[in-house]
């Protein structure tokens, strides 16, 4: 994506306002339970939110191509609060975005004025042709080709392409797609308008869950497009397209993750200060509090805080941040299931009908941690780059990271800055204790230790969250805290596991287990069932 420092947070909000109002005139709860049972995707809606009335799309477009320029928190911001309402209907509207994003990255300055004026002023649905059957997360083995045709003086003039794209978000209602194919000189992108002899609408998928969106194959039989459709104007670059906006695209995503999360949980504590058992309200009970709702909602806060900081961090320039794209998306969409798995919990036997939207959110949200890379696909990309990073600096990486949680807790000493620091020293010890036996490279424990790495970057972005909000949000603090301790926790766990499961007993591991300060069980539980409290007081008062 292009850098920028996107819009004013008060223009942003004024786009949220009107997209909800929208939705509140046009898909109600009740409109969008039938759209599920129908299994239909409102493709009417989708052209609402792309028209000049309400213009959404707009904030995904570059302001020189008719847009607003928008940046990775606007998109963020967006993108969450949509999938608040209804994950399927942000699945085929945010893949607008996504289809668009190659042209944005890799297009010549020609082919952006051309086809990002028209997605702007036509309001064009786009589709993201990648996936294939045989083409899943590993986008280098997709069998669609694109080959050469030639003029009498041996000069490209059109590409003929020929193959089958799979699951593709708006496959049978897109005006326009990039299409991923193989060149002789490798993966290109191609723009493909609908209408174009040989591109038809391949199988509609019948999902699980985000059924108001459109998901289906994508065939393309000898279809023909002019050599200048192919984006770039080279060939053989497809692939680092596509890995340029990772770092964006999985920020998206994870805000999907979040806002269906926080729709479910934010269901459990409504119906949890309405439902009375046992002569008192269900928000009242400390145990079903903490268990279904508080704990949960730290950790989509967690989320929050990581997820804003990278989008930060995009917007003020910085590249090269794929593997921070991974870990917002990786933990906020697993988080985001189990949040919607426990709200069908809170519910009871209500949860698990039909007639309440919390069952539908569960469904939906189960495709985030799918799509846009599988979970185990991140854990590799955050697992891997940690870990060749950690070796690379010599520790500096998560001990510099520690470094700056002590100079946090010396200066507010309330959010947990200082157990955050315990939790990312024992990390960078863990990560070179595995390196130096060798054992980094097994996937189990490789996959575990993305998990630590995951949590530890969180707790770290929600302390620092936390300092920021210390007047203005007195719950932050306890939460923040909460998360650390439940970080070192588990970074306790993980080590006993990384370090010990594929050795036997052997009293070296002992010693180095037994010197880690998470060691300590008292640094991790002392006040926490006290925090927990404060933060279920707060969420039974709110508003």
């Amino acid at each position: 994506m292009a850098n920028s420092a996107g819009l004013a947070p008060e223009m942003r909000e004024m786009f949220i306002q009107t997209m909800k109002q929208v939705f509140d005139r046009d898909l109600p709860e009740s409109k969008l339970l039938e759209l599920d049972a129908a299994d239909e995707c409102p493709v009417d809606f989708i052209k609402t939110l792309l028209s000049p009335e309400v213009g959404l799309h707009l904030v995904f477009l570059p302001e020189e191509a008719g847009g607003l320029g928008g940046g990775a928190m606007d998109i963020a911001r967006v993108s969450e609060e949509m999938a608040k309402i209804d994950l399927g209907v942000a699945t085929a509207f945010l893949a607008i975005s996504l289809g668009t994003d190659p042209i944005i990255v890799g297009g010549t300055p020609e082919q952006k004025k051309f086809w990002l004026s028209r997605i702007a002023s036509e309001g064009l649905i786009v589709a993201y042709g990648v996936t294939e059957p045989a083409a899943g997360s590993n986008v280098a083995a997709i069998e669609t080709r694109a080959d050469r045709i030639l003029d009498d003086d041996g000069n490209i003039t059109h590409y003929k392409i020929n193959g089958t794209k799979q699951f593709i978000s708006n496959g049978a209602i897109a005006q326009l797609y990039t299409i991923l194919a193989k060149t002789p000189e490798g993966p290109s992108f191609f723009c493909v308008e609908t209408g174009t002899e040989g591109l038809q609408a391949g199988k509609h998928e019948d999902k699980h869950g985000i059924r108001a969106s459109d998901t289906a194959g994508v065939v393309l039989e000898d279809v023909v497009v002019p050599v200048e459709n192919l984006i770039g104007g080279i060939e053989g670059v497809g692939l680092k397209q596509a890995n340029a906006v990772f770092g964006y695209t999985r920020l998206m995503v994870g805000a999907f993750g979040l806002g269906a999360g926080q729709a479910a949980i934010d269901k459990a504590l409504a119906y949890a200060k309405e439902r009375i058992q046992f002569g008192s309200a269900l928000v009242e009970k400390e145990g079903y509090m903490a268990k279904l709702i508080t704990r949960n909602w730290l950790k989509l806060e967690a989320c929050r805080a990581y997820s804003e900081e990278v989008a930060a961090r995009i917007d003020n320039g910085e590249d090269g941040l794929q593997v921070e794209g991974a870990v917002a998306k990786y933990w906020s969409t697993e988080i985001g299931n189990s949040t919607a798995d426990d709200a069908i919990q809170a519910l009871g036997g209500y949860g698990y009908t039909r007639e309440y939207m919390i069952e539908k959110i569960r469904r939906d949200v189960r495709i985030t941690t799918i799509y846009e890379g599988t979970s185990e696909i991140l854990q590799s990309v955050i697992g891997m780059n940690r870990w060749k990073e950690t070796v690379r600096s010599k520790g500096e990486f998560y001990s510099s990271m520690a470094d700056d949680m002590v100079e946090l807790e010396s200066g507010c000493d309330s959010v947990g800055a200082g157990i955050a620091a315990a939790a990312l020293r024992d990390l960078n010890s863990i990560i070179q204790f595995c390196h130096a036996n060798k054992s980094i490279r097994r996937q189990p424990i490789m996959f575990r230790l993305a998990d630590m790495m995951t949590q530890c970057e969180l707790a770290s972005a929600f302390c620092k969250k936390a300092v920021a909000k210390i007047e203005s949000d007195t719950h932050y603090a306890p939460m923040s805290r909460c998360f650390a301790r439940n970080t070192l926790a588990d970074v306790y766990a993980g080590a006993a596991e990384c370090c010990a499961g594929y050795i036997a007993e052997d009293d070296s591991v002992k010693k180095f287990l037994i010197g880690l300060e998470s060691a300590d069980p008292m640094l991790a539980n002392t006040d926490q069932l006290n925090d927990i409290q404060l933060v279920s007081t707060w969420l039974r008062e709110k508003d």
